[in-house]
């Protein structure tokens, strides 16, 4: 998207060798130069993706999708075959429910 008028911002200064420029000054010009049209070349890409969606990105993006679904399953199902796996908690420690003890004896 570089036309030949950003093309020069980046190959030449063009503040080099101005009469009312110090060296610094005429640098720093230039920095704020390659700035100015590193973000209108920015401002104009957003402005392109933004008006139509890309269809690609879309296709590559729906192919993640279903795969990060696949891997949160399968994330699901092996957590819950290592919460199956564990042995029962034993109910005399001491944070155990002795309501429930005191009615089933009863």
């Amino acid at each position: 998207m570089a036309t030949s008028l950003s093309g020069s911002v980046f190959e030449a200064n063009p503040y080099e060798g101005h009469p009312n420029l110090s060296e610094l000054e005429a640098e720093v010009l230039w920095q704020y130069a390659k700035l100015s049209q590193n973000i209108k070349e920015l401002i104009a890409e957003t402005r392109r993706v933004s008006e139509a969606p890309d269809e690609k990105m879309l296709k590559q993006l729906r192919a993640l999708e279903v795969k990060m679904g696949l891997v949160l399953t399968l994330f699901k199902a092996s957590v819950w075959a290592v919460i199956n796996e564990q042995p029962m908690a034993d109910l005399s420690g001491p944070y155990a429910d002795t309501t429930a003890d005191a009615t089933i004896r009863e």
